[in-house]
């Protein structure tokens, strides 16, 4: 087996992950289900959402901050951090724990299309009502987006590259696929890379409800995220987080370490179209496909299956659909969005619907798309439903595309 690609650059592969997330805090309850297809959409626990236009949202449940701090430092972070540490922390420990590398050439890549949302709302409510002299010391750090990657750090003692991406829901994406080239070049030689997000709150519900970007079925919320279907009507706001540990094949190997699949190609691009519309028939997004495969030296025959952006909304679903056929012509893979179990979870969508495809790749099964009961006419796909699909352990694309045009693209593969 070569150890490096193609191109001759190291091979990058996933030793790691750890996920908290609306379907699952562990990560085979959260594979579970996905393949099952049950949506984790509900309304809304952690405060009242009565006086909001949706009502509903996919929030992490059975999650508790102070296993991973301890009670003092879980309330020094917002929930942000929280759940991102919570899922680094997993992907370590699931790698091995101690890696034994050099802690300045292990890198942290962390992404999120916000930050410290709560942390923000609750100071701005303290100060309105109480006053400057009651917002919280901690309010900069805890609210600031590079707070999860500068944490991570810290917790693990990594004095290498340290990044965070927020290139909105493109963001976790990204960081894989920059924590490869990272890899590639011969900078580090290991990374935590991952998303985290934590946007359901009430000025974020307000505000995506305002652009028409939601889903209104608060009679039915477990049935409002359905992605390709005729009937969607806009996304389910999510939060979580997914974290992966990177490194050369042969480091992996040469430690013994089980090996998940490994990040084969990374493309990314700009649309340069609208700060929330996709391009007209999803051209940045089928760019992006196309320079993932190019990266990958895979031919578009070569992908067993699609794990979409997929948000639910009407024009996303059509772009991406019509950007697929594109690259893939009459015959497409297998596409595929865990969306309509997880909700939208922004930024760290990326990250965790990378994990669901390296699963997918690990036990050659695509998980249904959730609620999906009849594909728009604008969606030209094969798109399961009601159940799984095998396919075998093909290479798999993973996309995610951002407001802003951000798109990116990853590619996937067993390890052979």
């Amino acid at each position: 087996m070569s150890a490096v690609d193609h191109r001759g650059r190291p091979r990058v592969v996933v030793t790691g992950i750890g996920v908290k997330t609306p379907a699952g805090t562990q990560v085979e309850a959260f594979w579970e289900r996905l393949r099952s297809g049950e949506s984790a959409a509900q309304d809304i626990q952690r405060f009242d959402a009565s006086d909001l236009p949706v009502t509903f949202g996919a929030e992490v449940h059975d999650f508790d901050p102070a296993t991973y701090f301890g009670p003092k430092e879980a309330r020094r972070q917002d929930r942000v951090t929280q759940l991102g540490f919570g899922a680094a922390a997993d992907a370590l420990a699931d790698a091995g724990g101690d890696l034994g590398a050099d802690p300045s050439r292990s890198a942290v890549i962390f992404a999120t299309g916000i930050g410290g949302l709560h942390t923000l709302e609750e100071n701005e409510r303290i100060y309105l009502e109480k006053g400057a002299s009651r917002v919280s010391p901690f309010f900069v750090p805890m609210m600031m987006p590079n707070a999860t990657a500068g944490v991570v750090a810290m917790q693990f003692g990594w004095t290498g590259p340290n990044l965070c991406i927020a290139t909105a829901c493109a963001a976790g994406a990204h960081a894989i696929g920059e924590a490869t080239r990272l890899i590639r070049d011969g900078t580090v030689d290991l990374v935590m890379a991952g998303g985290t997000e934590a946007a359901v709150t009430p000025l974020t519900i307000a505000a995506f409800a305002r652009m028409g970007a939601l889903s209104t079925r608060n009679d039915e919320p477990a049935r409002a995220s359905r992605p390709f279907d005729a009937a969607r009507d806009g996304f389910v706001i999510g939060e979580g987080a997914g974290a992966l540990v990177l490194e050369s094949l042969e480091r992996a190997q040469s430690r013994g370490a089980t090996i998940y699949g490994e990040v084969a190609g990374y493309g990314r691009n700009a649309d340069a179209y609208h700060i929330t519309a996709p391009s007209p028939g999803g051209a940045g997004a089928a760019a992006s496909m196309q320079l993932a495969l190019d990266d990958a030296g895979l031919a578009p025959d070569a992908v067993g299956h699609v794990n979409a952006h997929g948000t639910s909304t009407p024009l996303n679903d059509a772009a991406e659909a019509e950007a697929i056929r594109k690259v893939f012509g009459e015959a497409p893979p297998v596409v595929t969005s865990t969306k309509g179990v997880t909700g939208h979870l922004i930024g760290a969508a990326g990250a965790v619907e990378a994990i669901a495809a390296v699963l997918s790749i690990r036990d050659g099964v695509v998980p249904p798309t959730a609620n999906l009961e009849q594909l728009g006419d604008d969606i030209e796909l094969d798109v399961p439903a009601g159940a799984p699909r095998e396919i075998g352990s093909k290479p798999a694309l993973s996309n995610s595309f951002g407001f802003g045009g951000h798109n990116a693209t990853l590619v996937l593969t067993a390890v052979e």
